[in-house]
């Protein structure tokens, strides 16, 4: 009989917690949910409830009904405003931009920076009083790296810090002034001197930080992918056609639009089908799952495909997981190469093939290693609907293609979990 694992702590920081909503919420997520099977106990310092894009008790659920515990602290951040609305309103995009220039001239690193000195103290009492081994800080928001600064120089307690997006380089971030970005610039570089491990979830990331701070060596920062969790899919269901006997063949996009994601080039692709090909076009079904803003649901109007479209809106995990699974095809859209969503690795645990619209990069190469994915430039019109035009073709015929199970296998959360473990358990020795 094998040893038992030997149990230790981890202090998870992490300000996007359920019971948020989104991607966004995931990866930290499904670590504390495994991390026990690995021999590590986490404590999760989080906000408390406060107004958010979507809300979701079942994801709560999985951590709650497992008894794993999770400390919450206020924060005086704009979020606060909206605590008692709980779910707020996704804006439109030109409003969130606008949002981000003033709140970025206003907040370094960003918003979340009213949330430090009150989770600072209360994590000081918890690792005060009780025996950690590590620190785990994910970001963004990049003040949960910065809490994560200070507790490991106050408590002299390994750190760990993992990239979800870039910091200085990530896509979306606007710099007002050569200050704001030096001083970004300087408070990842305190991070990067002083943790004991560094993570990323792509290549891409990791070759920005390596780029940017030449003390860092390429051993030093770990990748660790985004994933999809085993026990949210159906064994069987990928293989059960969303369309049926009709011959119907349904599309389906699961998430939100923001920055340069849209759902423009898609929508006017499938429009431009109407008018070419009215029998193709009479046979698509398309689902839009997650928060829909107003100008694109006015978008859909305007193009005339209110009757072609299903808006779902936000819908727990669980069910948005069976509307994966019960779709045809799923489709991806992305601006840039240095954002790994989420929500791609879901995809692959949905089984199903991704009608996938991305520019050259790590997550193109990660769809064609599937084998299951039919890949256009993000807004070459002509090129998607041909390749709407393809996979229907595969759907009355031959069949769709399914992603090589190997490749899924590589992102089973559970095993990327362990690889975690290591790490902290090589920095706790």
């Amino acid at each position: 009989m094998p040893p038992p694992i030997p149990r230790r702590n981890v202090l998870v920081i992490a300000y996007y917690f359920p019971p948020m909503g989104l991607s966004g919420v995931q990866r930290t997520l499904k670590f504390v949910k495994y991390l026990p099977q690995f021999g590590w106990n986490p404590t999760v310092l989080t906000v408390t409830p406060t107004g958010y894009y979507a809300r979701d008790e079942s994801l709560l659920s999985e951590l709650t009904d497992a008894g794993i515990r999770i400390e919450r602290v206020g924060s005086l951040d704009p979020n606060r405003l909206f605590r008692k609305k709980g779910t707020v309103k996704m804006p439109r995009e030109w409003t969130r931009k606008l949002y981000s220039m003033v709140t970025d001239f206003l907040f370094i690193p960003d918003t979340k920076i009213g949330w430090k000195r009150k989770a600072v103290a209360a994590a000081s009492e918890i690792l005060a009083r009780e025996n950690f081994s590590v620190i785990f800080a994910t970001a963004p928001p990049f003040t949960d790296m910065l809490i994560g600064l200070e507790l490991r120089e106050k408590f002299n307690i390994p750190l760990v810090v993992d990239y979800r997006d870039p910091w200085h380089a990530y896509p979306h971030k606007h710099f007002p002034t050569p200050y704001h970005r030096w001083k970004n610039s300087s408070l990842e570089k305190r991070v990067l001197k002083r943790a004991s491990g560094v993570i990323t979830t792509n290549r891409r990331v990791k070759e920005l930080i390596l780029k940017s701070y030449k003390f860092l060596d390429y051993k030093d920062i770990t990748i660790l992918s985004q994933g999809y969790d085993p026990a949210d899919f159906t064994p069987g269901a990928a293989a059960v056609p969303a369309g049926g006997t009709n011959g119907k063949m349904n599309i389906t996009h699961a998430g939100v639009f923001y920055g340069g994601r849209s759902p423009g080039p898609f929508l006017r692709a499938v429009k431009r089908l109407s008018e070419t090909d009215p029998d193709l076009f009479a046979a698509l079904e398309l689902t839009f799952v997650g928060v829909m803003q107003a100008q694109y649901r006015r978008m859909i109007g305007r193009l005339g495909l209110e009757d072609k479209v299903t808006l779902t809106g936000y819908l727990e995990h669980g069910e948005c997981v069976r509307r994966m699974q019960a779709s045809d095809v799923l489709w991806l859209t992305l601006d840039n190469d240095r954002q790994s969503p989420g929500k791609l690795y879901e995809y692959l645990g949905a089984r199903k093939p991704i009608l996938a619209l991305v520019p050259d990069g790590f997550v193109r190469q990660t769809l064609e290693d599937t084998g299951a994915a039919v890949i256009c430039p993000p807004d070459d019109e002509n090129a998607i609907a041909a390749a709407i035009k393809g996979l229907y073709g595969m759907h009355s015929g031959a069949g769709l293609p399914v992603p090589d199970e190997k490749e899924v296998l590589r992102y089973d959360r559970v095993g990327i979990t362990g690889e975690l473990s290591k790490i902290f358990a090589f920095l706790a020795e």
